[in-house]
């Protein structure tokens, strides 16, 4: 039995490989196994795996913090507006304009409260009821996580 592959093509297999910069090449047609590697591929593995637990345990302190802030103030008379997905927290269109809302302030159904960007896409959060503005609970341009509290609403 003839094999499909000849000396000429492993040749360029194996320039693909450093082409690509490839460690490791598997192919098998027709019963006839090529395995070409370069390398050491176990040291580099073992440093991949050991280096993301170290930020790991930095990141869950710091969500826990971010979503426990609002809970002791959650209160029965109020309505809270909750970030419907991932992303960056702006308060106004663009850095020179003013926020959209502020603490105090009378606002209606529908009103755009804020901006919420998620994969570069520019995301408005409206408001629910009418009311008022009680509290506001994330900074400008800072990260939130699905179903934080951004508002709390005193309905009108």
């Amino acid at each position: 039995m003839k094999s499909k592959i000849d000396y000429q093509e492993i040749l360029k297999l194996i320039d693909l490989l450093e082409e690509r910069s490839l460690t490791r090449f598997e192919l098998e047609v027709e019963g006839f196994k090529i395995s070409i590697g370069r390398g050491q591929t176990p040291a580099p593995q073992q440093e991949i795996v050991a280096a993301p637990p170290a930020p790991l345990p930095e990141a869950a302190p710091q969500k826990t913090t971010v979503q426990e802030t609002p809970g002791p103030e959650e209160r029965e008379d109020l309505d809270y507006v909750s970030s419907p997905m991932v992303g960056t927290f702006y308060r106004s269109p663009d850095p020179s304009a003013p926020p959209f809302v502020e603490k105090g302030e009378s606002i209606t159904k529908n009103q755009t409260l804020c901006i919420i960007e998620a994969m570069k896409l520019m995301n408005e959060i409206e408001a629910e009821v009418d009311g008022v503005i009680e509290e506001i609970f994330v900074k400008n341009g800072k990260p939130v996580e699905y179903g934080r509290k951004l508002f709390a609403i005193k309905p009108a």
